[in-house]
């Protein structure tokens, strides 16, 4: 079985910064993508940031210049340093991972959100 475990949520003051991290684990052959999605109270889940194990990112055009994703493949994690925070970056962020398992072929796991709540 595959796991993501994800840590680093909290309250911060807005302006403020906080690290997220996710780690996968289980029977992993190999990252394609791993990511962030946030979602906040009333509205649908969206992309905060994703990175191939190749190292190519993309992002909402909301965190562009304030969040920054990178991976550590040799540790199945991904990382997302966030900066100047917003009080509208208060959600629950879920990471996401697309995965090729050992004899199983390409699955999509999420981890159980971590939340994030930024005071103005």
């Amino acid at each position: 079985q595959v796991q993501l475990v994800e840590s680093g949520g909290g309250l911060v003051q807005a302006g403020g910064s906080l690290r997220l991290s996710c780690a996968a684990s289980g029977d992993i052959f190999k990252i394609n993508v791993m990511g962030w999605y946030r979602q906040a109270p009333g509205k649908q889940r969206e992309l905060v940031a994703a990175i191939t194990s190749g190292g190519i990112t993309n992002s909402a055009d909301s965190v562009k210049g304030r969040f920054t994703i990178s991976i550590d493949n040799a540790k199945n994690t991904v990382y997302l340093q966030m900066n100047s925070l917003k009080p509208e970056d208060t959600a629950v962020y879920y990471c996401n991972a697309d995965l090729i398992i050992h004899g199983l072929g390409e699955y999509d796991y999420w981890g159980q959100g971590t939340q994030v709540t930024v005071s103005s």
